[in-house]
This record gives structure tokens, sequence and C-alpha cells, in this order.
């Protein structure tokens, strides 16, 4: 038997699958705190005993991870226009599964490097321009970028016909550049696959290391991704399916977390609507949102007040659910011990999921910046995940997932014949980190490790 342990090094918790290659069998997980105060490879060895102790025999000496701990990937967008080459920028900086911190449109000036500056990113994606079209402003933004000498790599996917230049302009101010293809080769045109594999090296080569997780070369050496765009390639993996596993279509699934709710959709638009619809800069219809307000525990504030700015709190709701949320805030590793605070649990949840689906899928206009929203009407699996949906009764796992198929108030389009299930064995990152090379025994896994909810 050959097996293949996929780790998640969480800012909370480091999860671990061992995973049958071949027939994509889960043999067993593990999950302990993450040891960030110490090192991660700590945690990592704890979970690697615990399979070992119920794996007797299976030899676990592969190992892969992905990792969101230390706060993740964190991307600032430099593009030319705000609503056109920096929108591009932003999509395809999530569906690499950066948190993006900062984005800017035009000549970057001495505020707006200092505005930069002051998110600290740990990466900088250089956009600008379709290819053959202006390229002043790239050329412009590269040189303001080397004098600024910020000390972070830089990925450049803007104008083709600028792209050798620019890239020697950054170089020379010993940056480490990453050249890839432009975001946005033509206007409506949206190729993200090149500057997301971009952005993947630089966190597996640049960012690991510079976020000083571990004293261990193993560590860094088995990192393959940032957890969000694993989880991306699983949730790829369940939509598409491989060799003898059909794929399940269209697919959403909702990670709500403690700092924040992720929403990831895979998506068939309907190629009639969307010729007439069609905008500057395309959806990205593989991707993923990040709700940086929305959590159940660093910020569960942020999902009452959202909640209550969207109106989806019953009469006199918020003023019971903001000390719990603030408790929540507090002391981020509380557990419930009742049944009482374990429906306040799930109740953030229901609204954390809601909030994120509305966001996610809706038409937005943000003063230049226009997105025509997700038509989700043809989903037929919504996928929840997250330890309070992992150990959430049925009952109100069902009340939790609700909203995906039954919020028409939301002013999106709603997914209202999808079937539910929970990633109760949390596949899905597993699954996109053997996508690559192993995507047979990915889809065998996720099909299989899936439940369902009634």
């Amino acid at each position: 038997m050959t097996a293949i342990v996929c780790v998640d090094v969480g800012s909370t918790f480091t999860k671990a699958a061992a995973v049958e290659i071949g027939s994509g069998t889960l043999l067993a997980t593990a999950a302990t705190p993450t040891t960030i105060d110490t090192d991660v490879m700590q945690g990592i060895d704890r979970v690697r005993g615990r399979l070992a102790a119920e794996l007797p025999g299976v030899p676990l000496d592969h190992l892969r991870a992905c990792s969101s701990a230390g706060g993740g990937l964190r991307l600032a967008v430099v593009g030319y226009e705000r609503a056109v080459t920096a929108e591009a920028g932003r999509r395809v900086g999530l569906s690499a599964g950066a948190r993006v911190v900062h984005v800017s449109g035009g000549r970057l000036d001495g505020a707006g490097l200092a505005a930069l500056t002051a998110e600290t990113p740990d990466v900088v994606l250089l956009v600008g321009g379709t290819d053959g079209g202006n390229a002043e402003v790239l050329r412009h933004n590269a040189r303001r970028l080397a004098a600024a000498r910020l000390g972070v790599p830089v990925v450049v996917a803007g104008n083709a016909d600028a792209a050798e230049a620019v890239v020697a302009i950054l170089r020379r101010a010993r940056l480490a550049v990453i050249p890839a293809s432009n975001v946005l080769p033509q206007i409506g045109v949206l190729d993200p696959q090149p500057a997301r594999s971009a952005i993947r090296e630089v966190f597996i080569r640049h960012v690991i290391g510079g976020k000083h997780l571990s004293t261990s070369p193993e560590f860094a050496a088995m990192v393959r991704a940032a957890t969000p765009d694993a989880v991306l390639a699983g949730v790829e993996v369940l939509a598409d399916g491989s060799g003898q596993v059909r794929g399940v279509g269209d697919v959403v699934v909702v990670d709500v977390g403690g700092a924040t709710t992720d929403v990831y959709s895979v998506v068939t638009p309907d190629a009639e609507e969307a010729q007439l619809h069609r905008e500057v800069v395309e959806v990205l219809w593989r991707g993923r949102t990040v709700e940086g307000d929305l959590g159940v525990r660093w910020n569960a504030p942020g999902v009452v007040a959202a909640a209550a700015a969207e109106r989806l709190l019953e009469p006199g709701e918020g003023a019971a659910l903001a000390p719990a949320a603030a408790h929540r805030a507090a002391d981020p590793g509380w557990l419930p011990t009742d049944d009482a605070e374990r429906a306040v649990d799930a109740r953030l949840a229901e609204l954390a999921l809601t909030v994120a689906l509305r966001r996610h899928a809706r038409p937005q206009e943000s003063g230049e910046v226009r997105s025509p929203g997700r038509d989700l009407r043809a989903v037929r699996l919504v996928v929840g995940s997250g330890g309070v949906l992992r150990y959430a009764e049925p009952r109100r796992l069902a009340r939790i997932l609700a909203p995906a198929r039954s919020d028409h108030a939301g002013g999106w389009k709603v997914a209202e014949r999808a079937a539910l299930a929970v990633d109760v064995r949390y596949v899905l990152a597993a699954a996109g980190l053997l996508a690559d090379d192993h995507p047979d025994t990915a889809a065998a896994l996720v099909a299989g490790a899936l439940q369902s909810v009634p």
C-alpha cells in the first residue's frame, strides 16, 4: 500500500489525512492545535504520529502540505486602471489563495507607495494594459516599485510587449521577479492560470520561509500551496471528476472559519447570457471570494454587524448575539460546553454563510468597479466546510446550509435545486494537494468522503 499524508497547517489547527494512492481511500485523519508559537513542525510531527498509531505497518514517509498559518498569503495588486487590470489582478489573486490586502490603479505616487507598504504584503502582483496596449503606466509603476525596494517578490503579469523591460527594471533593483502571461490579454478575456501558478511558486519559494513558521527545511520542502489555493483545486476536482469518477458539475463550497468565510464556486455560464452581458473584466467562473470580516471566532462581531446591515436578524437578536460574539472574539480557542452555546455557534455560522454567499454571487458595484455576479441556479451541490459545520448535529447543520437554497431576498440567483453536503472529514484541501499528480486518487477521495445532509 502506498499512502500520502496531506497536511493543512492552519492558523489554529493542523489537520492531516492519510490517503491511499490509487483507490483514494481515506485511511485516517488527525488534528492538533497548530504550534505556531514555537515551530509548526511540532504539530505536524504530532499528527503524523497519531496517523502512524492508527495505521501500524503503513509507511507514512510521503508528506505534502498547504498552509494558511501566519496570516496566509498577503497580496498587493498594482494595475493600470482600478476598474480594469487592477480588478483583473484582484480576482486572479483571490483564485490563487491570497488575501488581497491592497489594490491600486494608475501611476504609483508617494502616497500610493506608502499605502501599499503599510499593508505589509508578502507579494506584489504588477499588472497593467492589454497586450499591445498602453505600456507606460506599467513601466512607471515598475520603476516606482524598484526605487522603493520593498523587499518582497513581484509577479509581473501585464502587457506582454512591455514584460521583458519591466522584469529587467525590477531585477536591476535586486527584487525577486516572477514573470507570467498577462492576466488580461484583451478586454473581456481573463487568463488567471499563469499568474495563479506564479503566485503559488512565490508562496512556496519565498513566503513560507519569510513567515518563520519553522526552522526545519522539511517544512519548506513539503509545502505545495496556500490552503485556499489547495481547496479551490479540490473543488475543481469535485466538479470535474477524473478517471472513472464522474464530477458533480456546478458546485459551491462555503468554508466558515474562525477568522474568515470563504466561498468557492465552479460554475458553467450560460453561453448566450454571457455574450449578451460581456464585461470589461470577465467573471472568473472558477474562483473564490474571502470575507475577512466574517468568522465565528476572531470576527464573530463582524458577523453580527454584517447580518444587521443585511437585515437578517430577528427583532432583538442583535442585542442577544453581540455579547456572545464579543466573548468568542476575545477567546478564539473557546469551545461551547452546552446546547445553548452550540446553538449560538450554529446561528453565527448560518449568518456568516448567508452574507458570504450574497457577496459572492450578487452583482456588485463600488466606484468604477462593477461585477455582474454569479448565476448559481444550475449548481447541483452545495458543500459546507469548517469546524462549526463538521461538529454540528444534523438538524442544526441543515439549518446552517438552508440559505444556500432559500435566500431569495438576498439579490442573487439562488442554488434552489442543489443537494447539500458537508466536508466532515476535511478532504477538499487534501484532494487539492493530490490533484496535480494523482487526479484520479483526488477525485475518488472527494467522491467518497463527503457526507450528505438531508
